[in-house]
């Protein structure tokens, strides 16, 4: 999954299985540290992985 970020007007892109981004999105409705966030289907290679994903699939 494509997870887009914009955090302090700066955009973010990354790369997450569907879990660990659907827990990110979960989170950001709780607390809202980041602007805004969207996921999506549209991954392309130049994209990272989502820094510490693991972690997201351990709760």
């Amino acid at each position: 999954m494509h997870l887009s970020i914009r955090l302090g007007g700066i955009p973010l892109d990354f790369v997450a299985c569907l879990t660990a981004a659907l827990i990110f999105v979960q989170e950001h409705a709780e607390r809202r540290y980041v602007d805004a966030v969207s996921v999506d289907t549209e991954c392309t290679p130049l994209y990272s992985r989502l820094p510490n994903e693991r972690l997201y699939l351990m709760g």
